[in-house]
């Protein structure tokens, strides 16, 4: 199997030598899964993408500090490679943004979030317990956005949702995984991004997203889900 990834954002420089980078954080989560495959990251923020995707069985798309409905350059490039990609029915793994940017380009209503930033630590209902060995009903992840998708794009399943978030997750037949939150990220990395922003946030909402930080969450559940759809046949 030959995964590619496609990561979206810069980390901030005091972060690099403890995370790397997204597409690192996705290669740790999903080498710690098992998955022994080949794994190839090109900036796409950075206008880097490889040649072609056909040699790839699925390509992931992660999160960014920008909007998914943006009209900056490499975010339009962006959209155009995805939206080429899912006509060729290339399978497609999205996060955050990615998850964001796969429904606007499938026509899908994405803005800014109706109850504003969501942080820190969240529980979902999972509507398709099977999914998981474990036929949980409920599933917790650490999230950090401003934005969301607000309908369900055509076609899609809807997989996870709560008041905040009502289409946390959805999935396109065997084709498109999208999930909001962030399996990749780690309580230290959700912290350094809170402390970043807090004045932003203001304290009250600063306290109160890191507060739960170190409650667990299901990174590790999500990154196996992740995992078989990679390596579906």
């Amino acid at each position: 199997m030959k995964l590619c990834i496609l990561d979206n954002d810069d980390l901030d420089p005091a972060a690099v030598p403890i995370w790397g980078s997204y597409a690192n954080m996705f290669e740790r989560l999903l080498r710690d899964a098992g998955f022994r495959g080949d794994i190839e990251a090109f900036s796409a923020r950075h206008a880097q993408y490889p040649g072609s995707f056909d040699a790839y069985d699925v390509v992931l798309l992660t999160g960014s500090r920008a909007d998914a409905f943006s009209k900056e350059p490499w975010v339009l490039d962006l959209c155009s490679r995805v939206s080429a990609l899912l006509k060729q029915k290339k399978r497609l793994i999205g996060v955050c943004f990615g998850h964001q940017l796969i429904a606007h380009c499938l026509g899908a209503k994405v803005d800014r979030a109706p109850h504003g930033w969501c942080l820190g630590r969240h529980t979902y209902t999972w509507h398709e317990p099977q999914y998981f060995e474990e036929h949980t009903e409920q599933v917790s992840l650490l999230a950090s956005h401003q934005d969301q998708v607000l309908e369900l794009p055509t076609g899609a399943r809807l997989l996870a949702s709560n008041s905040h978030c009502p289409v946390a997750a959805y999935a396109i037949g065997q084709q498109v995984l999208c999930l909001q939150p962030h399996p990749e990220f780690d309580p230290e990395y959700s912290a350094f991004l809170l402390e970043k922003r807090r004045a932003q946030y203001g304290e009250a909402v600063y306290q109160e997203a890191l507060s739960g930080l170190h409650s667990g969450h299901d990174g590790a559940r999500m990154a196996h889900l992740m995992l078989r759809f990679i390596e579906q046949a």
